[in-house]
């Protein structure tokens, strides 16, 4: 009788091919993690398979490839909020964001089903919305680090990262004020709290979110100095203050505690200003303008007054210069005066060409 010798079995871990009754194809199935990946080598070559086998084995041992397909969105960002905690990044801007817009969209997916199309549709949503595209942008790129770090774990949560075309953002406003805009704004706030918000908004460029989350605690008159702990950067700031500005915050803080806001309207704490913005800035003949604007207008001055761009940014709270530049906009008066300047140090020497030569001649520049 004849006798028909077993083959060898493989070491333990490295996995086996076999081939069900039913299937033309060839499986393979190998255990990584104390978990089990049984899935088709799509091949009818036992040789093939074993090879596929390898592969895979070698993709699974360096996460190079994703164990669990039922990844979700929400889990892929609780790791964003998180690196943002650790790394004292703006957590509240990117909680708000995953709730307002993203959760509603891409809340309980997949993370396999979220590509181009869905990235797409969330696009045509948000733009039925109104929403600029700048904010689109943002928000997006807030998803798209959520699933690079999903990316990165080791085993990886996802099996490539997110990407996106960024959409075409608008020019930045070109909206500020001058002087003379700015005594005509003061003059028409009859409220106390508008016309503090006013003053601080035209000298040191506080953004409107950074004003009302004011406390009289972050108030120090005695030092003159002003502390801003809610800062959409995440880092608090604190900034000496001009006497206008003392003296106005002096009058807001007033009789009140510590954990009192600064801005309020009788003893409600303010939280929206827009109709009395607009009412002032109708009264001087500025319709349209907007109290962001007034965050321009400050580095703009601050630059004229020639203090040192580092130490603006440091006032005005700007991480980075690219985002800095976009508020220093020149003016047609900026211009206008650079042309003068130019003309005056032109006028200081006169040339003359005499017999052919040229000669410098120092001229006297009347004042």
């Amino acid at each position: 009788m004849e006798r028909t010798e077993k083959k060898p079995r493989g070491k333990r871990g490295q996995g086996c091919v076999y081939r069900p009754g039913n299937s033309r194809n060839w499986w393979y199935k190998f255990s990584i993690n104390g978990e089990v990946v049984q899935r088709s080598a799509n091949t009818e070559s036992r040789r093939e398979a074993l090879d596929t086998l390898k592969k895979e084995i070698l993709k699974h041992a360096s996460g190079e490839t994703v164990t669990d397909d039922k990844v979700t969105v929400d889990q892929l960002y609780d790791m964003l909020l998180s690196d943002y905690k650790i790394n004292g990044k703006c957590l509240w801007w990117a909680q708000q964001n995953w709730d307002k817009h993203l959760k509603p969209f891409f809340g309980g997916k997949f993370a396999k089903h979220v590509g181009t199309d869905a990235l797409s549709r969330y696009i045509e949503s948000r733009r039925g919305e109104k929403a600029a595209n700048g904010s689109i942008n943002r928000e997006l790129s807030l998803l798209q680090r959520a699933f690079m770090l999903g990316y990165e774990t080791q085993p990886r949560k996802v099996i490539r990262p997110l990407r996106f075309h960024r959409l075409a953002e608008s020019k930045p406003r070109q909206g500020f004020i001058e002087q003379k805009q700015y005594d005509a704004l003061a003059a028409n706030c009859s409220d106390l709290y508008m016309r503090a918000m006013l003053c601080l908004g035209y000298s040191f460029g506080f953004r409107k979110s950074e004003l009302l989350t004011l406390k009289v605690s972050d108030v120090d008159l005695m030092a003159d100095t002003i502390r801003l702990r809610d800062s959409k950067n995440g880092e608090p700031r604190k900034v000496a203050l001009t006497r206008d500005a003392r003296m106005l915050l002096a009058a807001c803080v007033v009789g009140k505690s510590s954990e009192d806001a600064v801005f309020t309207r009788g003893t409600k704490p303010v939280v929206d200003f827009r109709g009395t913005w607009d009412k002032i800035t109708l009264g001087a003949d500025c319709p349209g303008l907007l109290f962001h604007d007034l965050r321009r207008s400050a580095v703009r001055n601050m630059i004229r007054a020639g203090i040192p761009e580092v130490v603006c940014m440091k006032i005005s709270g700007h991480k980075t210069r690219a985002v800095f530049d976009r508020y220093n906009i020149v003016s047609e008066k900026d211009l206008a005066d650079a042309a003068k300047k130019l003309e005056l140090s032109q006028s200081l020497v006169k040339v003359e060409h005499v017999d052919g030569n040229t000669q410098a001649v120092q001229t006297e520049t009347i004042q």
